[in-house]
């Protein structure tokens, strides 16, 4: 398989990833956990886990996602707070209550919502 290398700020390392790589949902679409009450929009993917060794192994080993899939950020949210999740593509569903994302942040990352996603502001897009 042909593989690319990124660096990773976030991660604090070079990964490794497949050029090319099946993800499911796209940017500005909300999406949903699977296990856990909270929902959110997609406003960045990485084809492969690229966060930090410690965020990795602070997870469960029962519940730790591979590795080797499309890992996305989202402004999430629950019935309690709004913030930042880095969730793995087996973890997500796509949301089916439809309605907008309310978190503080989106409106500095996406223009409109329509039709069940967000559009990313033109600023942003290249």
């Amino acid at each position: 398989m042909d593989r690319a290398h990124f660096f990773s700020s976030q991660a604090g390392r070079t990964i490794n990833a497949p050029r090319q790589s099946r993800s499911r949902f796209g940017i500005g679409e909300v999406v949903r956990h699977r296990h856990f009450d909270f929902r959110g929009v997609v406003f960045d993917v990485d084809p492969v886990f690229a966060n930090s060794e410690e965020w990795y192994e602070s997870i469960p080993e029962e519940i730790r996602p591979a590795r080797d899939q499309p890992f996305y950020h989202l402004l999430a949210e629950n019935e309690e707070s709004s913030y930042v999740a880095y969730v793995s593509q087996g973890n997500l569903l796509p949301d089916i209550d439809g309605g907008p994302v309310d978190h503080p942040t989106v409106p500095q990352l996406f223009e409109q919502f329509k039709d069940g996603r967000y559009r990313m502001r033109r600023s942003l897009t290249h």
